[in-house]
């Protein structure tokens, strides 16, 4: 029997407030070779979340937390490199998994997640982290499921050039809407966001007041919003909605770092007086819609209706700037971290 090396990041020690490079160490493990039924696969990328600062907290949540001294988990994809007999995959194999945060892994298809990756010819293997992964998904079924999506709606897009806002930008003007706003960082993206369809970008750090900002990009009121970011967004929103409005809450990034509870918006009588439906999602729940969002993306990628960027740091002691980089807007589109050998699919 072979062994195999194989690094790994692991989280050593907690943060508090905005996380820093002294909260991970890289550290290196031994692999076997795979037993029966197990696969041993060779990470190729991984991805890096605002969803993974809530289980570096030592609470109870939709999912546990991260242990101290153990390599963190997340997002990946990469080739099958051995197999044991009888496994359900075979060398050469691309497959995604919840095995990130190291280069490789030994595990049967179960354990961590394990998928093989239908591929869609010409797409790259990262963007199965992204636009055809995790993110897409999320976009899709926050966008059409929870907040019942309708083309007469008008939409604001919060973080709109992120992982999942540019795939919601994308869906609803697809799917038919006259007007689709969304708010970013910097001039930068908010050209793209014109590029993919956006009628009006909002550049939130340079606009001075947001709910003025929104005020005029709506002046006939929002009919959905997706919210990605929470805070003065989310109180902006509220207070430029139409009647019977629906707000998809998929994240709200501004407050992953508060060591107090924020204030929450200011303006939450205004949901009564326009019966504004407000619904929080995980993306794991729905999983159901899988089928109808692969379908439904590669009718949008050959109809030229589906783009996207990512952000991608090489090698996997980088991957904890890459995270930290997340909460500091310096992602464009979805942040990836590549592992090892590039391989399209």
């Amino acid at each position: 029997m072979g062994t195999h090396k194989s690094r790994e990041i692991r989280l050593k020690s907690r943060p508090e407030g905005m996380p820093s490079a002294a909260n991970f160490e890289l550290a290196e493990a031994t692999l076997p070779d795979p037993g029966p039924g197990q696969i041993l696969v060779r990470n190729a990328y991984m991805t890096v979340d605002p969803y993974m600062r809530g289980r570096m907290m030592d609470r109870q949540s939709y999912v546990p937390p991260f242990q101290i001294g153990e390599a963190l988990t997340g997002g990946a994809v990469g080739q099958v490199v051995a197999a044991g007999s009888g496994a359900a995959f075979k060398v050469g194999d691309h497959v995604l998994s919840m095995a990130g945060w190291r280069e490789m892994f030994v595990a049967n298809g179960p354990e961590l997640m394990v998928q093989k990756i239908d591929a869609i010819p010409g797409i790259g293997l990262q963007s199965y982290l992204g636009s055809l992964g995790m993110p897409g998904m999320t976009a899709y079924a926050g966008l059409l499921r929870i907040a019942e999506f309708k083309p007469e709606d008008s939409v604001f897009v919060s973080a709109a050039s992120g992982a999942v806002g540019q795939v919601v930008v994308q869906i609803a003007k697809a799917k038919g809407s006259k007007r689709v706003v969304g708010s970013a960082g910097s001039d930068e993206k908010c050209a793209y966001l014109k590029e993919i369809g956006c009628d009006e970008a909002i550049n939130y750090k340079t606009c001075g007041d947001l709910n003025a900002a929104v005020a005029k990009a709506f002046p006939d009121g929002i009919g959905v919003y997706f919210d990605n970011v929470g805070g003065a967004h989310l109180e902006a929103a509220i207070g430029n909605m139409r009647q019977f409005g629906r707000l998809a809450e998929c994240g709200m990034i501004e407050q992953y770092n508060a060591t107090t509870p924020p204030p929450g918006p200011r303006n939450m009588i205004l949901t009564v007086g326009l019966s504004l439906t407000i619904r929080g999602f995980i993306v794991s729940n729905h999983f159901d819609m899988m089928p109808d969002f692969m379908r439904d993306m590669g009718t949008w990628i050959a109809a030229g209706k589906m783009k996207w960027k990512e952000t991608i740091y090489d090698g996997l002691e980088r991957a904890p700037e890459a995270f930290i980089g997340l909460f500091k807007g310096e992602n464009f589109g979805k942040m990836l971290v590549r592992v090892g050998p590039d391989k399209a699919v």
